[in-house]
């Protein structure tokens, strides 16, 4: 009858314990948010069947030298190699996150010893009731132990299941991470390339007018000694060729630097880059098919992460939602425990064990609970803003890059009519100045005007360049 009442009173304990944990699990309101995925049809009313985001980056650049730079940088560049491990880092957290809701089962072996006092309820116990072959109990009582155990969480609201697809999305997030790290870094390698061949191109457009320069100053130094100019002629001529010749050098050292910054980026020493900067002003980029910009969601890499990072955040708010309902824990063991070494495996005497379950919720002072909540729920919210920014980011790239591409090449065209027209000048104005019907300031203007031109040419060949690699990066190109 008393095991009965026992029994009854548990039960009412229990089920007084289910309804006072379920009243605890009311979860406070908060603001959700939904991403605006929507994006316009196309790029300026231009509606393109083909995307050269597709193509392969060794299809899209055609120079073998800057092909070779961007695979030993995909090898080597330090940076791509510390993404590549966060990548690893990702990856343990789903482990880690997978172990969580899977029973730990562990082994344990003890031994130890204790005395009692005589006069405790043990040691009186004990004196009462001493073991066989004794008269009290003794003075050092041994005990030994080994066995398994296991603790396991049931997880009943997905709280631990969704902090493992958590991990999961943030990997995916780091994999696309890299995958636009592979974009910019492919982009730097060629912006700097075709800096180079600009660089070079201005070099050689310098030295040749250094020479013409130089022989116009040995012309007026002529024409001195015959008294059809005066000295401030000769001196201005030789100015010429000083300021010149110190452009020289500004060149020379920002050709060392990219060099260098080329070599920082594919992981090596600095040293000569191979190349040939020969045909520069002839490139011609070919036409960039830029497809419709819903594509954008599917082949730009920090879209596809900002995608992953909200669906990680919304998983995240779950997981803290899950923490004001209670979780049930269940343990258990089994062993053999003895106060002697040789008793410990005595079947079924020395048998041990046992089984437990809880149910826990939290009750009064949630503050910290309710704290993680909200954080991840503006975390998610914030997650919202960074992808819709992302897109919105990503389109104005595409169509700025595609504007930029087109007044580039009607820049460029326009350019090399100019400096069509000034070296035809710099051949007049030399050929009236040794007939005396045109002053020397004349033929020093034109030189410059003409070297300016020159130099502007091979900056808008650059720039056109630039364009063509930043349209493809801006695609999304590159990563695959």
């Amino acid at each position: 009858m008393k095991t009965i009442n026992k029994t009854k009173s548990l039960y009412r304990l229990f089920i007084a314990g289910v309804i006072l944990t379920m009243w605890a699990c009311k979860t406070p309101e908060i603001i959700q948010k939904t991403a605006n995925t929507k994006v316009p049809e196309s790029f300026n009313n231009l509606k393109d069947s083909v995307n050269v985001a597709t193509l392969n980056w060794k299809e899209y650049f055609t120079d073998s030298n800057l092909i070779n730079l961007i695979d030993v940088a995909l090898e080597n560049n330090q940076e791509l190699n510390i993404i590549k491990q966060e990548i690893e880092i990702s990856k343990n957290e789903i482990s880690a996150k997978k172990g969580e809701y899977l029973p730990f089962v562990g082994l344990q072996a003890g031994a130890g010893g204790e005395k009692v006092g005589r006069y405790t309820s043990q040691g009186a116990n004990d004196a009462t009731t001493p073991f066989k072959g004794t008269k009290e109990n003794p003075e050092f009582l041994p005990d030994f132990m080994v066995g398994a155990y296991a603790t396991w969480e049931i997880d009943i609201w997905n709280k631990l299941h969704n902090a493992k697809k958590s991990a999961v999305s943030r990997y995916l997030a780091s994999v696309e991470g890299k995958n636009f790290m592979v974009t910019n870094l492919i982009a730097e390698i060629a912006n700097s390339y075709y800096e180079l061949l600009a660089l070079d191109n201005q070099l050689e457009i310098l030295k040749r007018n250094i020479k013409i320069q130089t022989d116009a100053l040995e012309i007026v130094r002529l024409q001195k000694q015959a008294a059809r100019v005066t000295e401030l002629a000769v001196r201005r001529f030789e100015a010429q060729v000083y300021s010149t010749k110190s452009i020289q050098f500004e060149i020379e050292q920002n050709i060392v630097e990219t060099e260098n910054r080329i070599h920082f980026l594919i992981g090596e020493y600095p040293g000569k880059i191979e190349r040939s900067h020969k045909g520069f002003v002839a490139l011609e980029p070919d036409i960039v098919h830029a497809g419709v910009p819903a594509e954008l969601l599917i082949n730009r890499p920090d879209i596809k992460q900002a995608e992953l990072e909200l669906a990680a955040a919304k998983l995240d708010v779950k997981v803290a939602k899950a923490r004001f309902y209670p979780s049930l824990g269940l343990s258990a063991g089994i062993g053999y425990q003895a106060f002697n070494a040789k008793y410990l495996l005595n079947t079924p005497k020395s048998l041990l064990y046992s089984l437990a379950g809880d149910l826990t919720a939290p009750l009064i002072n949630k503050r910290a609970i309710k704290a993680t909540y909200y954080n991840a729920n503006a975390k998610q919210i914030q997650a919202v803003y960074n992808y819709e920014r992302t897109i919105l980011n990503a389109y104005v790239e595409v169509v700025n890059k595609l504007s930029k591409m087109s007044n580039m090449e009607k820049s460029f065209q326009l350019k090399k009519q100019e400096v069509s027209a000034l070296a035809e000048s710099i051949v007049i104005s030399n050929k009236l100045f040794r007939s005396a019907r045109a002053d020397y300031m004349e033929v020093l203007l034109t030189q410059r005007d003409a070297l300016e031109s020159k130099f502007e040419l091979i900056e808008t060949k650059k720039n056109q360049m630039n364009a063509y690699v930043n349209m493809y990066k801006a695609l999304g190109g590159g990563w695959n």
